[in-house]
């Protein structure tokens, strides 16, 4: 039985992501800002793993990112931007940032730092 290309890329990346999720948690005081990429789309959560709950959100697939942006640099620097700002209204100042598996590259590495210029620290 053999697996097809995209289904063992995207169970390495599971595997990647249970790695990353061992060592990184998000509490009440550093939530957790988790990405994922996909061909057309990027989207970012804070999360506090504690209570399980979503504090912010921003993604291209809004209404009103849809369609200006897909999933490049360019829209993920906006979703950074606006995940940092929407954590700013939720009093988030500081979190702690998971990749999701992917390499911190590219567009992962376009909207951390995005976030980062509007004020999120990690």
């Amino acid at each position: 039985m053999s697996t097809s290309i995209a289904a063992r890329r995207r169970q390495l990346r599971f595997r990647r992501h249970a790695g990353v999720r061992k060592k990184v948690s998000g509490t009440i005081a550093r939530p957790r800002l988790v990405v994922f990429r996909s061909a057309r789309h990027i989207s970012a959560q804070i999360v506090d793993d504690v209570e399980g709950q979503t504090l912010a959100s921003a993604s291209t697939v809004e209404k009103d990112l849809r369609s200006t942006y897909g999933g490049n640099i360019a829209a993920a620097e906006e979703i950074g931007r606006k995940v940092a700002a929407r954590a700013k209204d939720a009093g988030v100042t500081e979190v702690v940032f998971d990749r999701g598996g992917f390499r911190y590259h590219g567009r992962v590495a376009a909207l951390g730092d995005a976030a980062r210029q509007a004020g999120l620290k990690f």
